[in-house]
């Protein structure tokens, strides 16, 4: 298991990536969807904050290994489904 710090790191790049292919694909696209660009923004800035939090403060009860384990596992789907979703911008 990654130290937390290393982990925040990742999860930071890994949304600065998605929010810049975001704003990419919002001035050069096609078409002109400004509401859903504005939603996928948001949704990234959320899903970092959220993440991230969730790393400081990780649920009691749960063995850490397995809880880190669950939550790359949900940030990795989380960030697929965004992926999409700038797609279609």
């Amino acid at each position: 298991m990654a130290n937390r710090r290393s982990l925040k790191h990742a999860i930071n790049l890994i949304c600065e990536e998605l929010f810049a292919e975001a704003v990419a694909a919002s001035l050069y696209g096609n078409t002109k969807h400004e509401e859903n660009a504005d939603a996928v923004l948001a949704g990234i800035l959320r899903m970092q904050d959220d993440y991230i939090s969730r790393i400081s403060h990780p649920e009691p009860g749960i063995k850490p290994k397995l809880y880190f384990k669950q939550l790359r596992e949900k940030f990795t789907a989380q960030v697929g489904e965004i992926a999409d979703h700038i797609n279609y911008l």
